[in-house]
């Protein structure tokens, strides 16, 4: 398998979690680079669901090493729960798990101007989980942040932690009227928890790039989606990270030459949670029927899924800025009972015809769909094991995706399950 990195290409939750497990199999170390625990992948495996936020999926396989890469916020509080929920599941963790030196950290004062920040933005709200992810990266960005490194030492931590609150409660109490935190309660709590953490903190980029010298396989594991990058994403409606191809490797610390190909992961329909666009959104009574056969409902927060058509303007704008070189198609049953499947191939914006996804926020809320109808194949899939056993219009209908956003299927996940998961034998990833 070489060297991979696995990206969404619309805005999240496409199944990137069944996706990397899967092709987990293939690698030797799998690398969780940017994002926080506002991210969560779904792996079921037999009778037993697993639900992730910070861990790579990757822990689920026995003997895989499982790396947190600098591109990451942690809340380590949410962190040493999650190990402690799969050590009791019977998942050995320590000894696998490597947390990047310089990850930088999330306390609660993040999570609290989070919400307040997002509550007095009203109708323009965006939507977040209100877990601290943003203002954490702000810290990051305004070199005032708490790393992984800091929290280890109990002296530096405490004068960094004072310094921060100095100005947090400074713009908590005369900004938006609400109390103090202290520094002691802080305190408490995190360094006893960094201290259970030490064992895993090391310089991850030396483990990555020693190991691909060795020649071994990585796995780049993204959370969210394409059109939640901070930068390439539909801003504001985004996350505070890089969740394209390119964070893999700012996020780690492996340079962009030992990345091999690019792996994008795309419903066979588009959903996205919170505010912004859709322009492909379904009617509310399709929207949740759909919602309801999906399952489309957030890992993290519980949140119901916004559903639409298939849109390929948005995939082959994610299949360009990422370079992706195969995808995987998933939630494909979930259309078995569709006489008729729509797939939007432009869009229409004042009378003119884009085939380019707009960098203009203002002109996409404004663009309606032009779509393409196919056949759908009214017969139910979930029990193929084998791509020649698919009907013909399915079929058709990934290869038009195909034609559309210029880059091949690799692998098909038809259910939930592990076992739901099909390669396309004639894709050169999977006879590689």
């Amino acid at each position: 398998m070489a060297n991979v990195v696995i990206v969404g290409t619309q805005w999240g939750d496409e199944g990137k979690g069944k996706i990397i497990d899967f092709v987990t199999d293939d690698a030797d170390y799998v690398v969780r680079f940017q994002g926080g625990s506002n991210a969560g992948h779904t792996v079921v495996i037999g009778d037993k669901q697993y639900i992730l936020h910070l861990i790579p999926s990757g822990i689920l396989h026995p003997g895989k090493k499982c790396i947190i890469g600098n591109g990451v916020v942690l809340d380590i509080a949410d962190l040493f729960a999650e190990i402690k929920g799969l050590e009791q599941k019977g998942i050995t963790v320590k000894g696998r798990l490597f947390i990047s030196q310089y990850a930088h950290l999330i306390f609660p004062y993040h999570k609290a101007m989070d919400k307040i920040k997002e509550e007095r933005k009203g109708l323009n709200k965006i939507g977040t989980t209100g877990r601290g992810i943003g203002p954490a990266y702000m810290d990051k960005g305004g070199r005032s942040g708490i790393r992984m490194a800091d929290i280890l030492d109990q002296a530096l931590f405490k004068e960094k932690l004072e310094a921060n609150l100095r100005e947090k409660n400074e713009i908590l109490n005369k900004i938006y009227c609400l109390g103090s935190f202290q520094t002691s309660d802080i305190f408490n709590e995190y360094f006893p928890l960094g201290q259970e953490l030490r064992d895993y903190v090391c310089d991850v980029s030396w483990i990555l790039n020693d190991a691909i010298a060795e020649g071994k396989s990585i796995l780049f594991e993204g959370a969210q989606g394409t059109l939640l990058d901070v930068d390439h994403g539909t801003y504001p409606y985004v996350t505070s990270s890089n969740s394209t191809a390119g964070g893999a490797c700012t996020g780690t610390g492996v340079g962009p030459t030992k990345i091999d190909s690019v792996m994008g992961v795309v419903k066979a329909y588009t959903t996205r949670v919170g505010e912004g666009p859709l322009p492909t959104e379904f009617s509310p009574e399709f929207g949740e029927k759909i919602r309801a056969k999906g399952e489309e409902f957030g890992a993290t927060t519980g949140r119901p899924r916004r559903c639409g058509w298939l849109d390929t303007v948005v995939t082959g704008y994610a299949v360009m800025i990422n370079g992706i070189t195969s995808l995987a198609v998933t939630k494909l049953d979930v259309l078995d009972n569709l006489e008729t499947i729509k797939i939007c191939v432009a869009y229409d914006y004042r009378g003119e015809r884009l085939t380019k996804f707009p960098n203009s926020i203002d002109v996409l809320k404004e663009c309606t769909p032009v779509y393409e109808e196919v056949e759908g194949w009214m017969t139910d899939t979930t029990q193929l094991t084998h791509y020649d056993e698919f009907p013909s219009q399915v079929k058709a209908f990934l290869h038009r995706v195909e034609e559309l956003v210029k880059a091949k299927v690799a692998i098909i996940s038809n259910g939930p399950k592990r076992s739901q998961t099909i390669r396309v034998s004639n894709h050169p990833m999977c006879n590689a």
